[in-house]
């Protein structure tokens, strides 16, 4: 009897040693495809209500929720640095800055459209909904990376705060939006009671938003030589998350799914964050199903 207990306690130590080896190497193998050039550092996440109204701009706010959950669990720190409310309940668009290792790396795995499907809680007839919003991922850009920025291309626009924030932020106009005349591309903060602070936040977002831009014409233009089709559309989401008549949430482009929805709105998202990292080169360049 002693001799069968300890060739079980000798198999639980050695299931537990292969864990622990398991998670390392899987560690050691997401280092190796988070090595980007700005994938170890911070990042910005802006979160866009799509066609809608309330439907969408409540979906916004939950998607807003479930990456702030997320960030908890990594143990990284964010800050909201700009939100506009919808009228009846959740958000038009947020922007939140994301701070830690490998932050812009992890993130970028959820830049794209995100569906929603459900009874709508705002619909008196209990009928389903399909809603959209849009997450994009930019890196934090330093200060040493040239962007060019001319002073006489930006419009730099104050205005009083609005929102959540007390009324010690409403009280003067300290809110500051620059907006980058030939490109069209606006940021905005408001979360400071200082206007240089803001203005700060605001020159930081832009930057990183413009080097998104310049290098995502790089991108196109390299395409059109290569004759790759770019698949960019609204409607083109990368992941659905269903509550009615079943529950699921399933990424289009990697085929990745679970029914605990619950569990991935609540931050449960490192299965496919990582499945998009490990997945073959090839699959980039194929457009998510519908």
């Amino acid at each position: 009897m002693a001799a069968a207990e300890e060739d079980a306690g000798t198999l639980d130590e050695i299931g537990a040693t292969l864990v622990v080896l398991g998670q390392r190497v899987r560690g050691l193998e997401l280092q190796t495809v988070l090595s980007g050039q700005y994938d170890k550092g911070n990042a910005i996440l802006a979160i866009n209500a799509g066609a809608g109204g309330t439907e969408s701009q409540d979906w916004a706010q939950m998607l807003l929720r479930m990456y702030l959950r997320w960030v908890e669990r990594k143990g990284f720190k964010t800050e909201v640095i700009d939100s506009l409310e919808g009228e009846e309940a959740g958000v038009k668009n947020v922007t939140v800055t994301v701070t830690g290792d490998y932050a812009y790396g992890y993130l970028r795995a959820e830049i794209g459209v995100h569906r929603l499907v459900r009874i709508s809680p705002f619909d008196s007839s209990k009928r389903r909904h399909t809603s959209f919003a849009s997450v994009f991922v930019y890196p934090e850009i330093s200060d040493d990376i040239d962007i060019k920025l001319d002073e006489k291309d930006l419009r730099i626009d104050t205005f009083r705060a609005g929102g959540h924030g007390g009324q010690h932020i409403n009280v003067t106009d300290s809110a500051v939006r620059i907006t980058h005349l030939p490109t069209g591309i606006v940021a905005s903060c408001q979360n400071e009671r200082s206007q240089h602070k803001n203005k700060a936040m605001a020159m930081k977002v832009l930057r990183s938003r413009l080097y998104d831009h310049y290098r995502q014409e790089q991108d196109e233009e390299m395409a059109k030589l290569e004759g790759v089709k770019q698949a960019i559309a609204w409607g083109s989401q990368i992941r659905s998350y269903v509550l009615a008549p079943y529950q699921l949430v399933k990424d289009h482009r990697t085929g990745e799914e679970t029914g605990n929805v619950s569990a991935v709105l609540d931050g449960d998202l490192d299965r496919f964050i990582e499945a998009f990292l490990f997945k073959p080169p090839e699959a980039a360049k194929t457009p998510p199903s519908s």
